[in-house]
């Protein structure tokens, strides 16, 4: 299953202006390479609010960005032995955004990774 790519604000904009230009649903769906449900929303969207931003949705926001996932991901790829509090505590260092070792466990678990033992490396194959 491809993974889904939001729509910038830009592109939104551009997809509502070529609509309100008299460009078709699907022509707007393949100039921004979505599926023509998208567009088809977004209009809905403009019509009942005049805008074209992303409503707030429920749930925790995340602590760290893309930029710092990245560079959670590269760090774990760069020191094979690195811990998760190591990790934490460069990216702290960094960038100075304060996470636990449990979300620099998650943010590699996304990416296929896992960080060291502290306890024991010998017994980790992957260290």
């Amino acid at each position: 299953m491809p993974t889904r790519r939001k729509l910038s604000d830009l592109d939104r904009g551009r997809a509502i202006g070529w609509l309100q230009d008299g460009v078709a649903a699907r022509q707007v769906a393949q100039r921004l390479a979505v599926a023509p449900s998208v567009i088809i929303r977004l209009k809905q969207r403009f019509h009942a609010t005049g805008r074209v931003q992303e409503r707030q949705r429920s749930g925790r926001p995340r602590v760290t960005t893309q930029r710092e996932d990245r560079f959670i991901q590269r760090q774990a790829m760069q020191q094979r032995m690195a811990t998760a509090n190591n990790i934490r505590q460069r990216l702290q260092a960094t960038t100075n955004t304060v996470v636990s070792g449990q979300t620099i466990r998650n943010r590699l678990h996304n990416f296929g990774l896992r960080a060291c033992k502290a306890s024991s490396p010998k017994n980790n194959p992957d260290c």
